[in-house]
């Protein structure tokens, strides 16, 4: 799994792959309930999608870009753009779901 800055955030946005990003913060319960599905499935896609999770108290810059007002909030983009939105603790078939439609 990434943890993304800024840059390794555009980096990764330009190379056009399927992305499911975890915007979250350390003090958050609901993001540590689903943090340990986003680790999961950043193993299980491994190869076929980016998985990575974004502090939002680190990167304000790119919570507001995408505009992020709750947390957690896991954003899907692909060809480096905004395919799909869950916000809020889901269950892993939520995000499965957009993954596989879109692999």
């Amino acid at each position: 799994m990434t943890h993304f800055n800024k840059e390794s955030f555009d980096k990764a946005l330009d190379q056009g792959k399927l992305m499911m990003v975890d915007f979250w913060a350390d003090w958050c319960g609901p993001c540590r309930m689903l943090g340990p599905v986003i680790e999961d499935l950043a193993d299980r896609y491994e190869g076929k999608a980016v998985v990575g999770k974004v502090n939002v108290d680190d990167e304000q810059e790119l919570a507001i870009r995408y505009g992020v007002m709750s947390i957690p909030t896991v954003i899907f983009f692909k060809d480096g753009k905004e395919i799909d939105r869950k916000v809020g603790v889901m269950p892993e078939s939520a995000f499965t779901e957009v993954l596989d439609k879109e692999l």
